[in-house]
């Protein structure tokens, strides 16, 4: 009984959060961990939640809020989208981490989201700043189907 103890608390030991640098993200790719600094937040959409989906109506949680950030660290920067109650903690010049974040395509550009399965913390101030110029979300990507 205590090896199997042992054995479980061995596998549910936790692996230390890799930080990436925003240089370093390509599409399709997921489960990011990074620390970035807000530049900018633009509210996008704050529908009213009357949608339905799948025969359940979207109006017991309230309207679905949207906001595209621009974020960054000292090798880049890309545009986040964020969703709901993450849109209150994207304000500009605050420093967040993100865990486990994907990109994800949007005509043809990249876009930092971070799903139910990741989280957002606001954290300390960070000190350095963002590089605008090497805006990763204004790279455009084709996809391109190769055959064999």
């Amino acid at each position: 009984m205590a090896t199997t103890a042992a054995a479980a608390a061995a596998t549910t030991e936790k692996k230390k959060p890799v930080f990436v640098k925003a240089e370093s993200l390509k599409p399709g790719t997921h489960g990011h961990n990074l620390t970035v600094k807000v530049v900018d937040s633009n509210t996008v959409k704050a529908s009213g939640g009357t949608s339905s989906r799948g025969g359940r109506s979207s109006a017991a949680r309230g309207p679905a809020r949207l906001a595209e950030c621009l974020v960054g660290d000292e090798t880049g920067s890309i545009l986040f989208t964020a969703r709901n109650e993450q849109v209150d903690m994207m304000k500009p010049e605050a420093t967040v981490i993100l865990r486990n974040a994907k990109i994800d395509m949007f005509k043809g550009s990249m876009r930092l989201a971070v799903d139910k399965w990741g989280r957002v913390e606001v954290t300390e101030p960070a000190d350095f700043d963002v590089d605008q110029v090497n805006n990763l979300s204004l790279v455009e990507y084709e996809l391109v189907n190769v055959e064999e």
